[in-house]
């Protein structure tokens, strides 16, 4: 903007203060109208593209057999195993409530599994376990045997020593989801509630994918919870570092304008928020206060130094207009490079926090100084101790500047020296803290039972009604026991099982029969006599498909990371390469799609970063007309994220689908500071000072504001550790130590910098 045009358009914010704060009432009251548009989803597939390779796989697999939503609850006796009467009679209690949950399609539990055995020449298939309290000795030792020697059951529905057992509950849910799984949790919640008061002496623990898209739609609402918490803490902040109530209050205004105007228009599109993508308000207050805050500040030592309120306003427009659209403009870059994310709710965190800049932009230099002009503000009066401490700090960077440029080096070699253990892992269980019951009650499940963490294998024969041919079988049989052989396995349910047990069976009973048909018409034979003697809610359509031409297989692992599933993955296909080709495929399930999208998300962000710092830099570059200055700007940038990485390393070295976009996130803020001080930096040697002289200066005059809105931002962002959300826990608090890092590079490396390579005359 020409100085000239910039005058008169200060003048004209000054002079016709009540109209713009009339017109950007209007705009904020228009856009905030659009709010009852936004949505909260807790559904996992927002993590997901639809175009995403990983989850179109997956959809064909629920499309070919049932759709895999359930939930899963464990009965546990405080003391000695499941085979008494009380437990077995709680567990049929609570499976014939399991039938009446709203969308149940399917209970199978221990004492409703369907048992096969020989009487006579008849298969008869009964429930394990019928009227439990008339059930003598024998027939609980006779239950006990069945169910702890059946691999259908061992690993599943009832623990391998005998102390927990379990019933499954399936769902057919209809689009929107979202209802239903509020619906589910309460009814079960009431059921659990219930059953403790009826059988206090046992435990009960209730987890299943249902269960975990309520939680994370719980999590949304939690962050949303952050959002006064953070006002709270950033104002109080900006408050304090001012020293004035009425500037305070000014910035605050400000603030509210923003974040109404643009979650406001992300309303009018019909935004769809997930706890990730709500945590736009949080980020978008800590952004807005911080920018505030140069103007705010540079207004307020104008008064000091004699001039009114409105001429030192117009002062502190005239000179943070250019920087502030700068550190505008970088900041929305950063954020919109999370467009590259593999996960669209980073999406739509990175457009919403871009448009809030952009609002930051204009209400800070429309509304803010607006405010400031009607509001009675006075200078507060000159605080010798921080403003000396900031010239006692020029003056120990000027005289140790050498010192200073060789320790830092080392510091970051340190540092950057614990970037290599960081690896792209995830852990989805651990995305909860023990607050939430899913967490704990997964956890309990996990040791003692069976993984919520599972992958699907869809076994294709090749022809209709091939699942039945012995040599195709003894393939599934063989990949099975392979699977079972890996020490992350928790059990396999594999189709081969079915038809070892029905041979038995049918040959009375005798083990020695427990092995594959050997003849595939008698197999046939003996599937279509099963089918036909199980009742209605345990048929096997979720293990075969229509045309009976493949089957599903599905591992439960232990509690594993993202990266073991990929790793264990890897070698089964290695297996079936080596042992069955014509039934190699990739595994389904969510487990299995979340894997991949930690694994690309990683990748994708890295591209994500590396055009955003290059078009940062390349801005940095042009602003300054400097290349020395611009190349050296660009270390103050890399060296904190760098250094934080590195630290996370030694300190966990688990790149999450959090910490992967923290790059992305940081970049554009922490520009910030550098663009102030350089631009404070030129500006004193284009008025004939010398580099050491300039950075004195800089110093004093941009040093309080350069650690007010560092402050701001950490405080703003630790906010998020009080999450129990760990992506939204891991984004704070690394978001948090880079800035902060970037704070120190910015005060000691930068300058050090400028005055080893900016030696020409000024």
């Amino acid at each position: 903007m020409m100085p000239a045009l910039l005058d008169r358009y200060i003048t004209c914010v000054l002079r016709f203060r009540w109209l713009v704060l009339a017109l950007a009432s209007l705009v904020m009251l228009a856009a905030a109208a659009g709010l009852p548009g936004l949505t909260i989803t807790g559904s996992y597939r927002v993590l997901f593209g639809e175009d995403n390779p990983h989850l179109l796989a997956f959809d064909a697999v629920q499309d070919t057999y049932s759709a895999s939503r359930s939930a899963l609850i464990a009965v546990a006796p405080r003391e000695g195993s499941v085979f008494t009467r009380e437990t077995l009679d709680a567990v049929e209690e609570l499976t014939e409530a399991a039938w009446l949950t709203p969308h149940s399609v399917r209970v199978t539990s221990l004492t409703n599994y369907f048992h096969s055995e020989a009487v006579e020449d008849e298969l008869t298939i009964e429930p394990l376990v019928e009227d439990a309290m008339s059930l003598s000795d024998a027939d609980l030792d006779r239950v006990r045997t069945i169910a702890l020697n059946e691999p259908e059951l061992v690993g599943q529905l009832v623990a391998e020593d005998g102390r927990v057992a379990a019933l499954i509950i399936d769902f057919i849910l209809s689009e929107p989801e979202e209802p239903a799984w509020e619906e589910i949790s309460n009814y079960l919640g009431g059921q659990l509630d219930e059953a403790r008061a009826t059988h206090p002496d046992l435990s009960y623990f209730l987890t299943g994918n249902v269960i975990l898209n309520q939680t994370f739609e719980d999590a949304g609402q939690d962050a949303e919870d952050l959002i006064p918490v953070v006002f709270f803490v950033v104002m109080t902040i900006a408050a304090l570092l001012l020293r004035s109530v009425y500037a305070a209050v000014a910035v605050g205004i400000a603030v509210v304008f923003v974040v109404l105007t643009a979650v406001g228009v992300a309303g009018w599109f019909g935004t769809m928020l997930t706890p990730i993508s709500a945590s736009v308000p949080i980020i978008v207050m800590a952004v807005g206060v911080a920018h505030s805050i140069h103007i705010v500040t540079t207004a307020q030592a104008e008064m000091r130094e004699g001039l009114e309120r409105n001429a030192a306003l117009a002062a502190s427009l005239r000179e943070n207009m250019y920087p502030v659209f700068l550190t505008s403009a970088t900041t929305a870059i950063g954020f919109l490079s999370l467009n590259t994310s593999n996960s669209p709710p980073f999406h739509v965190l990175g457009n919403l926090v871009a448009l809030g800049v952009l609002f930051t932009f204009v209400y800070g230099v429309t509304l803010l100084p607006a405010l400031l002009s009607v509001l009675p503000l006075r200078a507060p009066r000159h605080r010798a101790g921080r403003q000396g401490l900031f010239e006692r700090l020029g003056d120990f960077v000027v005289a140790r500047r050498r010192q200073i440029l060789w320790l830092g080096i080392l510091v970051v070699a340190v540092f950057a020296a614990g970037l290599p253990r960081n690896e792209a892992s995830d852990n989805w269980l651990h995305h909860f803290d023990e607050r939430y019951p899913f967490r704990t009650d997964t956890e309990f499940i996990v040791e003692n039972l069976t993984g919520l963490d599972r992958l699907d294998y869809s076994l294709s024969s090749g022809t209709e009604g091939g699942i039945t041919e012995p040599e195709y079988l003894r393939k599934v049989d063989a990949f099975a026991a392979w699977y079972r052989a890996q020490p992350e396995v928790l059990h396999v349910q594999a189709f081969p099982d079915i038809m070892k047990r029905v041979n038995k069976s049918m040959h009375g009973d005798d083990p020695a029969f427990y092995r594959i048909p050997e003849e595939p018409d008698l197999a046939a034979q003996f599937l279509l006599l099963y089918e036909f003697s199980l009742p209605f809610g345990a048929d096997l359509n979720d293990r075969i498909d229509i045309g009976k031409s493949s089957t599903r297989m599905t591992v439960a692992l232990d509690n594993t990371s993202t990266k073991e599933h990929l790793d264990i993955d890897a070698r089964a296909q290695a297996w079936l390469q080596d042992n069955a080709p014509d039934l190699a495929g990739p595994a389904s399930g969510f487990t299995m799609i979340s894997a991949h999208l930690s694994d690309r998300n990683v990748e994708s962000m890295l591209r994500g970063t590396i055009l955003a710092t290059g078009l940062i830099s390349l801005i940095l570059l042009l602003v300054f007309r400097n290349v020395r200055v611009g190349l050296i700007c660009l270390v103050p940038n890399f060296v904190p994220a760098a250094m934080a990485f590195g630290l996370w390393g030694y300190l966990s070295g688990v790149i999450g689908l959090g910490a992967s976009v923290v790059v992305a996130v940081a970049i554009g803020i922490i520009v910030d500071d550098t663009i102030h001080f350089v631009s404070k930096y030129l500006s004193g040697r284009r008025q004939g000072l010398s580099s050491p002289e300039a950075v004195r200066a800089t110093f004093r005059t941009v040093g309080p504001a350069l650690w007010a809105t560092t402050a701001i931002l950490v405080a703003g962002f630790l906010v998020f550790a009080a999450s129990g959300y760990e992506p939204s826990w891991t984004l704070g608090v690394l978001v948090s130590i880079t800035i902060s890092i970037a704070l120190i590079a910015d005060l000691l490396l930068l300058p050090a910098l400028l005055m080893a390579v900016d030696r020409r005359d000024s």
